[in-house]
């Protein structure tokens, strides 16, 4: 922020304006909560119910640190256990 004669201004940023960017993918066995993480840093929310992930689901954040902007885009991959009940699924 910027102090001009007592008017405090907040320094405007571009929507992909950062300073450092993070690429983070999770990855892990089924049903141990990557989505919940994902869920959790990006959105705050947090479900007991929460069903397996088919594919890919994306996620970005942004964080001010130090006057410094840090974005993180973070990748929840479908455990290859669950492409293989669901590919198994589908055959039948």
């Amino acid at each position: 922020m910027a102090d001009f004669g007592g008017v405090v201004m907040a320094r405007y940023r571009a929507k992909d304006d950062y300073d450092y960017l993070f690429k983070v993918v999770l990855i892990g066995d089924s049903g141990v909560g990557k989505s919940n993480l994902l869920s959790r840093f990006t959105r705050n929310e947090f479900s007991l119910e929460s069903k397996s992930t088919i594919g890919v689901e994306f996620a970005t954040r942004s964080l001010d640190v130090d006057d410094k902007v840090i974005k993180a885009q973070i990748w929840d991959i479908a455990s290859q256990e669950s492409c293989w009940m669901e590919e198994e699924d589908h055959e039948k």
